[in-house]
């Protein structure tokens, strides 16, 4: 009942919390669902402020930089943020970014999700690591540490291998 009421007010999604399904377009074009990977891969969810900013830039490119250690590890990572899929493609050719960019400009999903706001303006920066089951194993939130969500998303694959 009490995560019944969470989700009905989008309160923040916590570690043991069954993941909230969404459905937003990629860079390509394409509608992409969480329920997509459910039953397939663990998912490496990253949310970021915006394309092409100093700090959302030193994030994708080490989440980049370790993709084939997170494909490895059976993890598939997916970024997303309020920018437009046009936004994202060229974020994703400037940077040869490997991986999913998604859509969520009416940051519904953002919020579904709880991602909070730094100084109620900066969009937040929130991983949430989702295993085969839609279970959350991990959530980390740093909005100044932009390169520890890849570490952090690592050390769960590594340790608790969720996937």
């Amino acid at each position: 009942m009490i995560k019944l009421f969470k989700r009905f007010f989008h309160s923040k999604v916590e570690t043991g919390d069954q993941a909230p399904d969404f459905s937003l377009s990629s860079h390509e074009g394409k509608t992409v669902r969480l329920s997509d990977f459910l039953g397939k891969k663990c998912v490496v969810l990253y949310f970021y402020p915006k394309d092409d900013t100093y700090g959302c830039i030193a994030e994708s490119c080490s989440f980049r930089d370790h993709y084939e250690v997170f494909k490895e590890k059976g993890a598939e990572v997916i970024g997303i943020s309020s920018d437009s899929p046009e936004s994202h493609l060229r974020f994703i050719q400037k940077y040869k970014l490997p991986f999913t960019l998604l859509s969520d400009q009416s940051n519904q999903v953002r919020r579904l999700y709880g991602v909070p706001s730094t100084m109620g303006v900066i969009p937040g920066r929130v991983t949430f690591v989702i295993d085969k089951k839609g279970t959350v194993q991990h959530v980390f939130n740093s909005q100044f540490n932009p390169k520890s969500h890849v570490e952090q998303a690592l050390m769960i694959l590594r340790e608790c291998n969720p996937c």
